[in-house]
């Protein structure tokens, strides 16, 4: 078994340890929950300072112009684009995930008007199902959306299916969709292809020009750091962007806002997937924090993720397997992403304690026990120190106190 001196040894050569220092993390917190809200780049207070103090302040409603408010939703979605395998003008930041897809899911079945049916997974990401039921009932109800059980949709896959729409990472177990075989296959039966980058950008090599992809969303809170409640992004491949349309046209989606017509004609590209005014403060927050991922290079990031969460698991089996933890994550590195899960009777409760104790991860009904590894801050020895945490509570029973049982509205 690894010792932590071992797992110290690792962090000292870890070509990524000076990026840690780039956090604003509290003092004795293992933060194992970047897969859920990334913490505080250091540097993102001062940026808010000067938007607000400096732009908004002085420069009032100049600033839209003199300070680039209004190119904001492109120029963030132009940082961003190189995360996710996309070109220059092919991503654009703004809005909600949910709002994202239900514009993408909108345009991909206008594209593909003889075909009723959608694909996804029973255990997608409960909005991107919900957003399919919503768009398919306020259409007329004339589609249908197909769930698969288990990871393979491809075989649900037929000349009837105008849009696969499924999560490249899953939320609970952190199982890692193969992009290019699942689009290609998509794309033979005729069918458009949307992904839900969410749990993987930021942490995985993400290749949408690889893979042919139409259009992606993707939130900006997890792995990119932006802040609770920062702006999502989407992305439709160049291709497309002239073709398609998408339901929400506000006024910073025409082709001239400031000309004030009377009827909604399209910006070209990707602009016309703007609705709104954006959020200047978010978006800027976003924008610095997006600074962490200059020149980075993402498959070292992936190989530390790796790492870390293969020690997690080797370490948890070793110590803590007499406790009832069954692995709900894939043993296959390939098809693991950046977090590692574990199922268990008591799961809530002892994620609660877990939290108590300064080891943060999170639950998801009904017993699944997250734990992520975002490979920017986290450490070897972070790993080591959970696990020696999570054997002491269990060994103590600590967990089983009524406080951890009690229910709380964000899990």
């Amino acid at each position: 078994m690894v010792s932590r001196d071992e797992m110290i040894a690792l962090d000292r050569g870890d070509a990524l340890a000076p990026m840690r220092d780039k956090f604003d993390l509290p003092d004795g917190i293992i933060y194992l929950d970047g897969n859920s809200l990334g913490p505080l780049p250091r540097h993102v207070p001062a940026r808010l300072a000067e938007v607000i103090g400096e732009q908004w302040r002085n420069d009032l409603i100049k600033s839209w112009n003199i300070h680039g408010w209004m190119q904001m939703p492109q120029t963030v979605g132009d940082r961003i684009a190189p995360l996710i395998g996309a070109g220059p003008g092919e991503v654009l930041a703004g809005d909600s995930t949910t709002v994202n897809l239900f514009k993408l899911m909108a345009a991909a079945l206008e594209q593909r008007p003889g075909r009723k049916v959608i694909v996804s997974q029973s255990g997608n990401f409960p909005t991107d199902n919900y957003l399919a039921e919503g768009l398919i009932r306020f259409s007329g109800g004339e589609h249908e959306l197909r769930l698969v059980d288990g990871d393979d949709v491809t075989g649900a896959i037929d000349d009837g299916v105008a849009l696969v729409s499924l999560t490249q990472v899953d939320y609970r177990s952190g199982y890692v969709q193969d992009l290019a075989a699942v689009t290609k296959a998509a794309h033979e039966a005729g069918a458009l292809m949307l992904w839900d980058l969410s749990h993987s950008a930021g942490a995985l090599e993400v290749d949408l020009h690889g893979a042919d992809a139409d259009f992606a969303v993707g939130c900006s809170y997890k792995y990119l750091n932006g802040g609770p409640g920062a702006p999502a992004y989407l992305f439709v491949a160049k291709r497309l962007q002239d073709q398609v349309s998408q339901p929400l046209t506000g006024w910073m989606g025409h082709a001239a806002p400031f000309a004030f017509e009377q009827s909604y004609r399209p910006a070209p590209g990707i602009t016309r997937q703007r609705s709104g005014t954006p959020s200047i403060l978010a978006m800027s927050a976003l924008n610095a924090a997006l600074d962490l991922f200059d020149g980075l290079d993402l498959g070292l990031v992936r190989r530390k993720s790796l790492s870390l969460t293969e020690h997690f698991i080797q370490l948890m089996e070793q110590r803590c397997g007499r406790f009832g933890f069954a692995l709900a994550s894939p043993r296959e590195q390939v098809r693991r992403g950046s977090q590692v899960s574990w199922r268990h009777q008591q799961g809530f409760a002892i994620s609660r304690a877990l939290v108590a104790q300064g080891v943060i991860g999170d639950f998801r009904a009904p017993d699944i026990m997250r734990f992520g590894f975002a490979p920017l801050f986290v450490r070897h020895v972070d790993v080591w120190d959970a696990v020696e945490a999570i054997e002491k509570l269990m060994t103590s029973g600590g967990w089983d106190r009524p406080e951890f049982h009690q229910a709380a509205a964000v899990t």
